[in-house]
């Protein structure tokens, strides 16, 4: 009896598989490149002044330098992450690289403003291809608490990149190496970019999705048209006062936001059939409680992170009229605040989980950025103010970069999890886009509070609290996310 029950037992389920390792060297390359990316957003900042006078350009020309990258960077990444998933992860982002320190040569040896602007649109179209494929390399190539680091890793990498790219250009700019001033900022990437690609065939394996699939040319066009409407007048918009053609562009860009959409349910109903092309973003994604809550979040996250930058950036520059190795010295103290808590994001994410490590993050943002607009209407008018010191802000800044650093890869990785390796390339352009224009969007919104004010530390006051509501809203959005490790 006892025997027969015994055998009866059914017999133990085998250990999952263990996810294949990583090839040594996978996450300094990829990373490598999200590092140049990131530093070349923020690095601009500080070479305009310098390349304007070197070139003799105007500030309509002066403002492409910056906008060229943009536009090309955001219009980009959805048909980038479709190109992925058909001709190979590895290859577009090798493609990229490649093209990206080309550009980066270009940028750094232009004769003319116009030459730089050129640059600077194949640098960001260079950006754009390999930005999808980073995240989806790492979504595929790791697996458990492997992939929790290594996005952890990545969140590291974009903080750093954007915290110290102002102190980084600064240094640059102030050694002028081989007489090469603002060019430098530029030139930097060429030995970095060469570097990595030498190891990009040794160290990353090639991945496509398991369904090669099409282009969608009509989706291409339409994407590509309703971002360039919509981030044209956002980035254009507040520099030239909102001219009839920016609200036009908006206009347009809901519309074609409103055709590219039903475009892309269409072909995602009708994929099945032979006739049918593959839609550029699935709309199944969007089935995903934790992919439409994670792009919600995402989006709120990043509405915030760039125009926090720029602000503060104006403030330190034009408000208490520092240098910009001045102005990046000060960035140091959220610096120091991100790497203490981005280095730990991976512990901290196997104790509390997504949810929890993202909220601790954003309420220590909104407590940091409520301490910053605390200190500021209380330098206003005061003496710590009219003397141009600005170490007031330290506090603040360090707490909003403990926050920051517990924020950038859970708000990111929970985005992809679970998604279907068919449609992670798709997955991954959405994120980069929603990075992209999130930004675009929190600078002129945030531009409406600074430039609304007349006192110089009243307005970045009113600003940094209008950002640390973004942050609540972040908590809010979090609460939608599905609880997992």
């Amino acid at each position: 009896m006892t025997t027969s029950l015994r055998t009866r037992r059914p017999a133990p389920s085998p250990p999952p598989p263990a996810a294949p390792q990583a090839p040594k060297g996978l996450l300094p390359v990829v990373l490598t490149a999200t590092f140049m990316t990131t530093l070349d957003i923020f690095v601009v900042n500080v070479a305009l002044p310098s390349l304007q006078a070197d070139l003799g350009a105007g500030p309509a020309v002066v403002q492409w330098v910056m906008a060229g990258f943009s536009l090309a960077l955001a219009a980009g990444l959805v048909t980038a992450g479709r190109l992925g998933d058909r001709y190979g992860r590895r290859r577009m982002f090798g493609l990229g690289l490649a093209l990206f320190t080309l550009a980066s040569a270009g940028c750094g040896l232009a004769p003319t403003a116009a030459t730089l602007v050129g640059a600077r649109v194949l640098q960001g179209l260079a950006a754009a291809l390999m930005g999808p494929q980073v995240l989806t390399i790492l979504r595929t190539a790791f697996a458990g608490a492997e992939q929790t680091r290594a996005f952890a890793r990545y969140g590291l990498t974009m903080g750093v990149g954007g915290v110290f790219g102002q102190l980084i250009g600064g240094l640059l700019i102030r050694a002028d190496l081989f007489g090469l001033g603002w060019r430098s900022c530029f030139l930097i990437n060429l030995p970095i970019g060469l570097a990595a690609l030498v190891m990009v065939r040794r160290c990353l394996p090639e991945s496509r999705a398991p369904q090669r699939p099409g282009l969608d040319p009509v989706g291409v066009v339409l994407a590509t048209a309703s971002l360039t409407a919509l981030l044209l007048p956002l980035i254009q918009g507040p520099q030239l006062g909102w001219p009839v053609w920016t609200h036009l562009c908006l206009g347009a860009s809901v519309a074609l936001l409103a055709a590219f959409a039903v475009h892309q349910h269409h072909a995602t109903t009708t994929a099945h059939t032979l006739t049918a092309s593959t839609p550029l973003v699935d709309t199944r994604l969007f089935r995903s409680r934790a992919f439409s809550a994670g792009v919600l979040a995402q989006l709120a996250f990043w509405l915030g992170q760039g125009s926090f930058f720029l602000v503060l950036a104006l403030h330190l520059q034009f408000g208490r009229g520092l240098d910009a190795l001045g102005a990046g010295l000060v960035f140091t103290a959220i610096g120091v605040g991100y790497l203490i808590t981005s280095n730990a994001t991976h512990r901290v994410t196997a104790r509390l989980g997504d949810r929890g490590t993202i909220t601790v993050g954003g309420l220590l943002m909104t407590a940091g950025l409520a301490l910053l607009a605390l200190s500021a209407y209380a330098a206003s008018g005061a003496h710590s103010a009219a003397d141009g010191s600005v170490w007031w802000l330290a506090p603040g800044l360090f707490v909003d970069g403990l926050g920051m650093g517990l924020v950038i890869a859970p708000v990111t990785s929970v985005v992809l999890e679970g998604v279907d390796p068919g449609l992670t390339g798709s997955a991954a352009g959405v994120v980069a886009t929603v990075q992209q224009v999130g930004g675009a969007l929190g600078i002129a919104l945030i531009g409406l509070v600074y430039y609304g004010a007349d006192d110089a530390t009243a307005a970045f006051g009113h600003s940094v609290l209008a950002l640390a509501a973004l942050e609540l809203l972040l908590v809010a959005l979090v609460r939608l996310l599905p609880r997992r490790g």
